[in-house]
């Protein structure tokens, strides 16, 4: 099915599954214990051996010998493999770092060696054994500040719109400041880990954890250098990935090898530490944003100019991405810089570039609005936009913006907020409000899948994988509105490369697009079955298909009816800027003695199309809430540039914000209509929930105490000593 055109009404206006609050269809599996995730597949490979990691204990340098045969001869050993065995495989697909083989160190924690055992601890407890020594690289300067520093104004700007230079200097209002967002790890409950069966070094089985299925399976041929039609690949259910997951990842790789190797399955999970310096992270990032500004609000320039790091060749964190395109404005200059680091390997991580960015650019937009005495939120409304503002000709194909300021303004009770910042008090509590917008832009990528009627049973099957967003439920949803029928009639069949490809899970694409490829097969289906039934207009409701003659249960027609086919998203689409808008507002409370800051309340308010689930939409923007908190108050990957690694490794160190640390959340959905989106008029909204959050608590801290702090995560000991005098 193309998409060439925007949709004007359809089957999903007069909806009576799509929309409706659904409890998740995996709900039960998973609560049970009996969905199968990757490490624990003793359905499919009963008698899998145990294969344990070795990373590198360098930041960067070269392997000079490895002495395995200890643990070779350890007690139930069966194999091991070093890189020092293998030639460097191929990059798989964004792959920026080589996941093994050869005697290159790029990175710490890179994996060097698998052991595979009988039993864990014996593998673990092998992996010991092994005796590396190394040839340390130079070493490298990892101050990303110095960085900065060194390329700020070098190279041509990614935008330039109009005379910057002018605009500053004629604006009444101008600020200038620089702020700086830490390495963040994406830390799901579950790690990575993969299941393998190699043993015949011929075809292979992967059951693994990764949101991207055919991208999985195209890498790992490319990888092993082995035609892609011997590789299978499942991922029914993911525990968390957040990125990190989109990529080809060592766990299958060193799977793999000591499948092949041992000549039997192999399970093998990254430990913690190595799932946050082998596998990626989001890159710490410093910014610097110069806003001008005109006496009624209206912004007259945007300068906007950052610096990530990244392995060479890879991309790093843009933290301008939004700024071309969220706040109207006379003139711009963006420029995104990426500095080569030995450091693990950064890629994408929720959000990848708003989040960062959003947390600098929220905290000037407040930081502007005070100096020209404005109300912050009236100040954003002043400065919205229905055009891309670098591309005037290019109109937001649906954009409500506004609405999501002015009714979280209503629901949270923004008129009687403080607003003198450090003078609200509540015991030993100095009490503070915040606001911050919210942008993601809304991609959409092809999508296919199969739809199957079979008894009275539709089954839907699709590569499509669910990392804890609702894939299952909301795909049964649409899959039912559009047959007619009911969810419990529907049965998914996901995360298996035999079924056809789909978008997969990633940058807030998976919902819109892999929704849209099952509407698309079910279409197919439905112009099947009134083929075959010899009806030319064909109304599928309450179970029934019914046109001219015929009006008969779906559940009566004998033979099994298969239709397959994918969404393809039409040029048309290039002419629209394309995006989801919010708007976040947050209480705290900063202890006037200590600097300890709790979150009281939250509200958020977001816009981005037709809500397919409300349960499960809700749930990604809590989600995405709650890492905005930790982002703001806590998270920070702590870099030994010493040594080039992060230290804080493990999640008893990585502090990321828990249930005590959110006592009340609130989401609204606008539930707006795009029909240039997607057939549904649907967009993404599981990244929305993250963007902007961090930047509404530290301007929230801010109004708390009047102490600005632009360093993040926002630790006491940044600001306690410019406390109010109590």
């Amino acid at each position: 099915m193309e998409f060439n055109s925007p949709v004007d009404t359809n089957l999903f206006d007069d909806a009576k599954v799509i929309g409706k609050p659904t409890h998740r269809i995996d709900g039960p599996l998973k609560v049970t214990g009996s969905a199968p995730y990757a490490y624990e597949r003793n359905d499919a490979a009963p008698d899998a051996l145990y294969g344990y990691p070795l990373g590198a204990a360098i930041g960067h340098g070269r392997i000079t010998s490895m002495d395995a045969e200890a643990a070779r001869d350890a007690p139930g050993v069966r194999a091991v493999v070093t890189t020092l065995e293998i030639d460097p495989l191929e990059k798989g697909m964004n792959n920026v770092a080589r996941l093994f083989g050869g005697d290159e160190v790029q990175h710490y924690h890179q994996a060097i060696a698998v052991v595979v055992a009988d039993t864990f601890e014996e593998a673990r407890a092998a992996t010991a054994l092994i005796e590396v020594q190394y040839e340390e690289g130079e070493p490298a300067n990892l101050d990303l500040d110095e960085a900065f520093a060194r390329v700020e104004g070098s190279g041509e700007p990614d935008t330039l719109v109009g005379d910057v230079d002018a605009a500053f200097r004629d604006a009444d209002a101008v600020i200038d400041q620089m702020y700086r967002t830490p390495g963040e790890s994406h830390t799901m409950m579950e790690p990575h880990a993969s299941t393998v069966d190699w043993s015949d070094g011929e075809d292979m089985t992967v059951w693994t954890s990764n949101q991207m299925i055919d991208w999985n399976r195209q890498s790992i041929a490319t990888t092993f250098g082995i035609d892609q039609e011997r590789i299978r690949v499942e991922s029914p259910y993911v525990g968390g990935g957040f990125g990190a997951k989109l990529w080809l990842r060592a766990d299958a790789v060193l799977a793999a090898l000591g499948s092949r190797a041992a000549g039997a399955p192999v399970k093998l999970a990254l430990p913690r530490p190595m799932v946050m310096n082998n596998t990626t992270h989001r890159s710490a990032t410093v910014q610097r944003i110069r806003l001008a500004a005109n006496a009624d609000g209206r912004l007259k320039g945007l300068w906007h100019e950052a610096a990530s790091y990244c392995l060479p060749g890879g991309r790093g964190e843009n933290a301008t991405a939004q700024t071309p395109v969220f706040y109207a404005g006379e003139t711009r200059r963006v420029k995104n810089h990426v500095v080569d680091m030995p450091l693990p390997e950064t890629a994408d991580m929720r959000a990848p570039g708003e989040a960062s960015g959003l947390m600098a650019l929220e905290i000037a937009m407040d930081e502007m609005a005070e100096q020209l005495g404005m109300d912050p939120v009236q100040f954003r409304i002043a400065n919205d936009t229905q055009v891309n503002p670098s591309e005037p000709d290019k109109p937001f194909s649906d954009r409500h913006f506004v609405e999501c300021l002015e009714r979280g303004v209503e629901e949270f009770g923004w008129a009687s907020r403080n607003t003198a910042p450090g003078q609200k008090r509540d015991g030993d509590w100095l009490i503070g409000h915040g606001v911050a917008g919210a942008y993601r832009g809304a991609l959409v990528l092809p999508s296919g899948a199969r739809a199957i009627l079979d008894g009275g049973k539709l089954i839907i099957e699709t590569d499509m994988t669910d990392i804890g967003t609702g894939s299952y439920t909301i795909l049964a949803q649409t899959a039912a509105e559009t047959m007619g029928m009911d969810v419990e009639d529907v049965e998914m069949r996901m995360g298996n490369s035999a079924y056809p490809v789909s978008s997969g899970s990633g940058g807030q694409f998976g919902g819109p697009s892999s929704s849209s490829g099952v509407y698309a097969a079910c279409m197919a289906l439905r112009e099947k079955i009134a083929g075959n039934l010899g009806i030319e207009e064909a109304s599928f409701n309450g179970g029934r298909v019914t046109g001219g003659d015929v009006d008969m249960a779906l559940s009566e027609i004998n033979e099994e009816v298969s239709a397959e086919d994918a969404i393809q998203w039409g040029e048309f689409q290039k002419g629209y800027a394309m995006g989801t808008f919010g708007a976040h507002f947050v209480e705290v409370g900063v202890h006037a003695y200590t600097g300890e800051t709790r979150v009281r309340r939250m509200l958020a308010v977001c816009d981005s199309g037709r809500i397919l689930n409300p349960v499960t939409a809700r749930s990604q923007v809590i989600g995405g809430m709650v890492m905005g908190v930790g982002a703001a108050l806590s998270e920070d990957m702590a870099l030994d540039r010493g040594r080039g690694f992060f230290a804080n490794h493990d999640m008893a160190n990585y502090e990321v914000a828990v249930n005590a640390d959110l006592p009340d959340q609130e989401v609204i959905f606008l539930d707006t209509l795009d029909g240039v989106a997607t057939p549904l008029k649907a967009k993404g909204v599981g990244e929305l929930g993250l963007c902007g959050v961090a930047a509404a608590v530290a301007n929230a801290m801010y109004n708390a105490t009047g102490v600005r702090v632009r360093d993040y995560p926002l630790t006491m000991d940044k600001f306690i000593d410019r406390m109010p005098e109590v």
